[in-house]
């Protein structure tokens, strides 16, 4: 494991033959949530069952928060949490969906600079590049991968949500055929369940095809998702017509 500073972010390369991210092997590209540590996802390469050449990079988020109780707390762009938690309550999710937050185009720009040094540093192969990210981190994704001409091989969303939903739409058909690995705790009560749902069903309408996994718990990432990612990376990153 190695760490590196790109694009003003510093970020952890693992995986791969050596465990230092070289070799020549797919890149699995893993953003962490609003308030988490940005060392938060590092842990799970262990648990992703993958081929020993797929190379992992884990971002900080360029935001340093004060959460009140120590540690490192990032963010990839502000929450206005009390009116988060006021819609939950209202149910005015719809409305919370169509805002673009001020801070997503600045965040967005960084990550694409920050992919394209790793596409050239650690010469990621055409098409062998997975992005993807847990609740702020996979709304981030997704963004990205509409406002990027990079051919990814796959998208993964753990527990995101619907934003910026207008340009969402308008762009998800230039994605078209893109494999999308989606997750959401029926019980999430940060993220709503039933949001979840109507992003997958615009991914889908776009004629992207959506791995849906469901799980019984809030906001969190459990075993089964872990192993329905793995499943997704695996077929994405190694399909049977590349595998003879």
């Amino acid at each position: 494991m190695r760490h590196e500073h790109w694009a003003g972010l510093d970020v952890c390369i693992t995986g791969g033959q050596d465990r230092q991210g070289n070799g020549e092997g797919p890149l699995v590209v893993l953003l962490h949530g609003f308030g988490a540590p940005g060392d938060d996802l590092v842990a799970l390469w262990r648990y992703l069952k993958v081929p020993d050449d797929v190379r992992f990079l884990f971002p900080a988020a360029p935001l340093s928060l004060d959460m009140g109780f120590g540690g490192d707390a990032r963010a990839w762009w502000m929450l206005d949490m009390e009116r988060i938690a006021q819609a939950r309550a209202q149910g005015q999710w719809g409305a919370l969906s169509q805002e673009i937050p001020r801070g997503l185009s600045p965040a967005r720009t960084q990550m694409q600079d920050v992919l394209g040094l790793a596409i050239e540093t650690l010469s990621v192969p055409s098409e062998s590049l997975v992005l993807g990210g847990f609740s702020q981190g996979a709304m981030l994704s997704i963004d990205l991968v509409l406002h990027s001409d990079i051919p990814f091989a796959g998208l993964s969303l753990l527990s995101g949500t619907l934003i910026a939903k207008q340009e969402w739409l308008s762009r998800l058909p230039n994605r078209q055929g893109l494999p999308v690995f989606q997750s959401h705790g029926t019980e999430d009560p940060i993220l709503a369940f039933s949001m979840a749902q109507q992003l997958r069903d615009h991914l889908q309408t776009a004629g992207l095809p959506v791995t849906w996994v469901e799980f019984s718990g809030g906001h969190e990432i459990p075993l089964q998702v872990l192993n329905g990612l793995s499943t997704f990376l695996q077929s994405t990153l190694y399909p049977p017509d590349l595998l003879g």
